[in-house]
């Protein structure tokens, strides 16, 4: 499982999510890859590009575990 440290922000959006952890290569393929259903967040898929995480929340894509710290 890998770490993302919000660094002293609120949170982050899960499209930037997406692109920090290159999961996508542009905002536009995390759009698609969120919008097809392929993100989970907290055990649920979620379709909301630009959903806030914050401390706690787990992403899982492709078999790739992020936790929000």
């Amino acid at each position: 499982m890998k770490e993302f440290e919000l660094n002293g922000h609120e949170f982050i959006e899960l499209n930037k999510l997406m692109k920090f952890m290159r999961f996508a290569g542009s905002g536009g393929e995390a759009n698609q890859l969120i919008d097809s259903g392929e993100v989970i967040v907290n055990d649920e898929v979620e379709t909301r590009r630009r959903k806030k995480l914050r401390t706690g929340d787990k992403v899982l894509f492709q078999g790739n575990s992020i936790i929000i710290k």
